[in-house]
């Protein structure tokens, strides 16, 4: 049965009045519902300081939706037996062989001070070392320097990790030097595990980041502006977001993606728009496949959008005080790239078991759900209602059924 109609004039009539209340500066939106397109979305403005009209073909700034790929594209050399999801990172990585555990400590005056212990022995059967396993699903002891205050994201700052000024090899070599914040294995923590994804990419291919991704997937699938910056003649059809936040009133700055970066972010680095990612999605959906040529196994697929997690590491992860907080949200575990859903109820929007999803910082969204044979791509740079925007783009969707 093909989506409601009616449903979905009400979706678009309901983002056009987020666009005419200020609340949303614009965004494209894609659904594709058993193999086919079901609907289409442009609303409000590309860039709303100069006034003009959201397009088609408008570039986004996807931020984290730069996870899946990434990850994907590791898969492609796990297939190819270059690595294994049991290896230790520094079996590839050399720089990550002798990792650390950043201990927090009062001093007698109060103050916290950070120190540092060896992580326990390994074990054959319980490693205490970050794995690659662990790299993918947030589980290497590794954190964000960006998102909270604690002296180990203090660290990150100060080493330069977040600075953008280092390569992919420098990263890596740089973050090696820095505390895990927990045990491998024994923490969900949303961190720059993806970027060191990226420089295992490169380390095990010879190649540069941004080229690898741009010869096994881009190219593949015919994304035309899926890179890490955009080229000149492209600069006209950048989406921008309020040039200030609506509710706080402070400047809202975003990735400058006008020229190629030193940095080829593996986590967050990549801008795309809505037709070139959900080629991206259908793929996924499709079982690995894009038309006739096969990308990725369709069981390494499965294995990625299962739960990786499990339910003791999920509600270890979601106790107060977790440093970025788990992210997934209620009734979502984890996989290699992606959130999964594990239950029916707990979260607080429709879906399936078994659909998977993931965001980027300025609102970019994308999720599958294969039950109802449904992909779904949102494109928007409005960092700051993000999550509000998702919650009732999966609510009008759904409605639609």
């Amino acid at each position: 049965m093909a989506l409601h109609r009616s449903a979905l004039k009400r979706l678009d009539t309901a983002f056009h009045r987020e666009v005419e209340a200020g609340r949303l500066p614009g965004a494209v939106l894609r659904v594709w519902h058993r193999g086919r397109e079901a609907h289409r979305g442009l609303y409000g403005c590309q860039d709303p300081q100069a006034g003009t009209p959201m397009r088609e073909d408008s570039v986004f700034r996807i931020y984290s939706m730069t996870k899946p790929m990434v990850s994907v594209a590791l898969m492609m050399l796990v297939e190819e037996g270059r690595l294994r999801l049991r290896d230790p990172v520094a079996a590839h990585l050399p720089e990550f062989d002798a990792p650390s555990l950043g201990v927090l400590q009062r001093d007698a005056r109060g103050r916290t001070r950070l120190r540092r212990e060896p992580l326990p022995p390994t074990h054959p059967a319980t490693p205490t070392v970050p794995l690659v396993h662990d790299l993918l699903r947030h589980t290497a002891g590794l954190t964000y320097g960006v998102f909270g205050h604690s002296p180990i994201k203090d660290a990150y700052l100060a080493a330069g990790v977040e600075s953008g000024r280092l390569d992919n090899r420098a990263f890596s070599e740089r973050l090696a030097t820095l505390p895990l914040v927990a045990p491998p294995g024994t923490l969900w923590e949303y961190s720059r595990a993806t970027d060191l994804v990226g420089a295992l990419i490169e380390r095990l291919s010879g190649q540069t980041l941004g080229a690898f991704l741009q010869e096994r997937l881009f190219e593949p699938l015919g994304l035309r502006d899926t890179a890490f910056h955009l080229p000149p003649s492209a600069h006209g059809r950048l989406a921008q977001a309020f040039p200030t936040c609506p509710y706080t009133g402070a400047p809202v700055r975003l990735l400058d993606v006008s020229r190629p970066p030193v940095f080829e972010s593996g986590g967050g680095g990549l801008v795309s728009t809505a037709d070139d990612y959900v080629r991206f999605a259908r793929m996924l959906r499709d079982g690995g496949r894009w038309k006739s040529r096969r990308l990725l196994g369709r069981k390494t697929l499965e294995l990625m959008t299962r739960d990786h997690l499990g339910p003791a590491l999920i509600a270890a992860s979601r106790v107060p005080g977790a440093s970025t907080g788990y992210l997934p949200g209620p009734g979502y575990g984890f996989g290699l790239g992606f959130a999964v859903r594990v239950a029916a109820g707990e979260a607080s929007v429709p879906g399936s078991v078994g659909d998977y999803h993931w965001s980027g910082l300025a609102g970019s969204f994308f999720w599958i759900d294969p039950v109802e044979d449904l992909a779904v791509v949102w494109m928007m740079q409005a960092p700051e209602r993000r999550e509000l925007q998702w919650a009732l783009l999966k609510s009008l969707v759904y409605a639609a059924l």
